[in-house]
């Protein structure tokens, strides 16, 4: 492809990876400027009411050239794959079965569905706005990005964060005490429709190999999950209501990453280590707590990696050298992100990784 026209052998290295195999080092995805563009794709101007352009939905015209025009400024090295994001915020799945999108500053916000538990309807609606525009969306973009870049999934979510973002996180804590029978059906409902969603997004962004995209390239079906309200109920209501959830979706695409997000989510290792078929936990340390690759999370990437799973992370050079010396052919199971201001500070880092 035009941004990554080595991606064979990305493909190549990133299947063996995921399969446990050696790469010599971990997987990285690498970025850095690039100095001249390999095309020129005119600016278009930004509509009247459009705040946010990653997430907007108010131009379809507009959506597809800012998301064009995200991919040709950057060199993508090492693991790095070229992608435009048909993304409609965080939690698209909610979206789709009902929830309304506000632009607010550079990002949306999601207005719940679901009043009272008793007029909650868990639906697939073909003309649904955000669904339909989600489509018309990935065709325009796929076309616009025929030979040049793929195109990743959108962030479904799922599960608890979903059922939130449909019934508000204070309306669902309380739901998940009074009324827990409610909360375990309406997740499996949400679960259900998820599929529907997903293989109809998979079939049309997928690759010429049947790879995916959500952060790494991965040589089938993948996916991110999360469970980010977790931070604010226990390890037990945790096992009860999303491990059942985590182990159904790990189950069906079998290249999963967990984004384990906040100080307040690490009572929950344990049950997503017992997850057999989660293949990354992706750490997010949160606002204010040390960043990744600070030694205070070192123990949690041990026992991650001992337990047969990878880790994901963001390291600059100082932290991938102390990371080095911390896990030697241990940091083989990492996937580690990092940017950087010129393509020669991009290489050395690469270079610093590999692991004898």
């Amino acid at each position: 492809m035009l941004y990554r026209n080595d991606m064979d052998e990305v493909r190549t290295r990133l299947t063996v990876w995921w399969q446990g195999g050696d790469i010599g080092r971990p997987a990285l995805l690498v970025h850095a400027p690039r100095t001249r563009p390999l095309e020129q794709v005119p600016e278009l101007p930004r509509p009247e009411g459009v705040t946010c352009p990653r997430y907007t939905t108010k131009s379809l015209d507009f959506r597809v050239n800012w998301n064009t025009r995200a991919c040709i400024g950057n060199e993508y090295l090492a693991e790095a794959v070229p992608t435009a994001s048909p993304c409609l915020g965080p939690d698209c799945l909610a979206l789709y079965l009902g929830c309304e999108s506000r632009e607010h500053g550079d990002n949306v916000w999601f207005e719940p569905c679901i009043a009272t538990p008793e007029t909650a309807r868990f639906e697939y609606r073909a003309d649904n706005f955000h669904w339909d525009f989600q489509l018309r969306l990935i065709r325009a973009l796929k076309a616009a990005g025929a030979g040049k870049f793929m195109l990743a999934f959108p962030d479904f979510i799922e599960g608890l964060d979903t059922l939130a973002a449909m019934r508000g996180t204070e309306p669902l804590l309380f739901d998940l005490i009074e009324r827990p029978d409610w909360v375990h059906a309406s997740l499996k409902a949400i679960t259900a429709l998820y599929w529907r969603y997903y293989d109809t997004v998979y079939d049309l962004i997928r690759d010429d190999t049947g790879g995916s995209h959500f952060w790494v390239w991965a040589p089938g079906k993948g996916a991110k999950f999360q469970c980010d309200c977790s931070a604010m109920f226990s390890p037990d209501m945790f096992r009860e209501f999303m491990v059942p959830v985590l182990e159904e979706m790990c189950g069906r695409i079998p290249y999963s990453i967990y984004h384990w997000d906040g100080p307040g989510a690490l009572g929950h290792h344990e049950h997503l280590l017992s997850i057999k078929a989660l293949k990354v936990l992706q750490w997010t340390p949160g606002a204010g707590a040390e960043p990744p690759q600070h030694p205070r999370w070192w123990p949690l990437y041990h026992r991650t990696i001992d337990a047969g799973k990878k880790v994901f992370i963001h390291a600059d050079a100082a932290g991938l050298k102390e990371l080095k010396r911390e896990f030697g052919p241990k940091l083989k199971q990492f996937l580690i992100g990092a940017w950087f201001r010129d393509t020669a500070s991009a290489n050395e880092y690469i270079r610093m990784a590999q692991v004898d």
